[in-house]
This record gives C-alpha cells, sequence and structure tokens, in this order.
C-alpha cells in the first residue's frame, strides 16, 4: 500500500522586521511521501520569511514546471519565485528570467558543493537571492517538531528568531 502525505497544520505568527511585514496565518502543508520533515520544515520557514497576502505553496514535488512557493500578481504574472533545498541551477536562471525575484533557501549536506556547481558555473542572474539555512538550526527545529505546530518568526537585522511552543531557536542565514 502506497503511503500518503503527512499533513502539518501550523499556526504562523511573523515578524519581519527588516521588511515591515507582520502577519498572522494558520496554513495547512501536507509533506510529499518522498520528502525529507527537514525540507518540509524549510519550506514552511520560506513561507515565512518571505510571507506576502499573496504567497502560496506550489503544488509540490511531482509539480516539475512550479516553484516550491511564489507570489503571483494579479494578473497571474508571478512576482517571487522561492525554491527550498539544492535545485538544478538551469531552473533557478528559468525562473529568473519568468519572474521579477527569486529566492532559493538551500539547506542539506553537500550545499557548498552544490553551490559551486550549480551557481559559481554560472553568472548569477541580479534578481536571485540565495539565503542559507543553517543544518544544526533544521536539526533542532525537527526535533521538536509534531503535526500542530504553532510558529513565531522574526526577522531583525539579519536574525532569525523562532520560537515553537516552548522552546526558542536562533540562526543567522548566510546571504
Amino acid at each position: 500500500m502506497a503511503r500518503g502525505a503527512t499533513i502539518y497544520r501550523v499556526q504562523l505568527e511573523v515578524s519581519l522586521i527588516d521588511r515591515g511585514v507582520y502577519g498572522e496565518r494558520t496554513i495547512t502543508v501536507a509533506q510529499h511521501p518522498s520528502e525529507t520533515l527537514e525540507r518540509t520544515l524549510v519550506r514552511i520557514l520560506a513561507y515565512a520569511l518571505r510571507f506576502d497576502d499573496r504567497i502560496e505553496f506550489g503544488r509540490g514535488v511531482s509539480a516539475t514546471e512550479e516553484p516550491d512557493l511564489w507570489v503571483r500578481e494579479g494578473d497571474g504574472r508571478v512576482h517571487e519565485w522561492i525554491e527550498v533545498g539544492q535545485p538544478d541551477g538551469k531552473r533557478l536562471l528559468k525562473a529568473a528570467r519568468h519572474s521579477n525575484h527569486v529566492f532559493l533557501f538551500a539547506f542539506g549536506d553537500g550545499v557548498e558543493r552544490w553551490r559551486k556547481a550549480q551557481l559559481d558555473a554560472a553568472t548569477a542572474p541580479d534578481n536571485l537571492a540565495v539565503a542559507r539555512i543553517d543544518d544544526a538550526f533544521i536539526g533542532d527545529l525537527v526535533a521538536g517538531t509534531d503535526r500542530q505546530l504553532r510558529w513565531s518568526v522574526t526577522l531583525s537585522e539579519g536574525v532569525l528568531f523562532l520560537t515553537a511552543g516552548e522552546k526558542s531557536f536562533e540562526t543567522t542565514p548566510e546571504i
């Protein structure tokens, strides 16, 4: 029998002081059977860090023509294309041609090797921003995760503060 998606319900409070963006939202996130919990949590984190009234999740890992998340204009054009993990550099270049901004939240084993192979091999477009999320930070989040999450995310002067239940975490994403 095939295993179905794992569903996470997330109550999210966002204070992005650097961008002057504040908000609250309750979201439901499906973890695809082939997706790691780390990747799912980074998708939720990317949602929080790029918070916008129009942000939405893509259809998932099987929808190869869509980003992990995006912000679209009223006419359907892509304003922000948001990726998670270590995607192919050609995919990022294509996304940069078809959207105003591309944001990548990179993490995981071999991220430096990936960066050299995928990003240093070509000139990165001006509308691409890459943030590396610390693996230890992600590991700490995984250790305290259940299917009902309550996160308070604050970004101030480049420092990320995340409170999950009674636990607090801090990291500085490498840009």
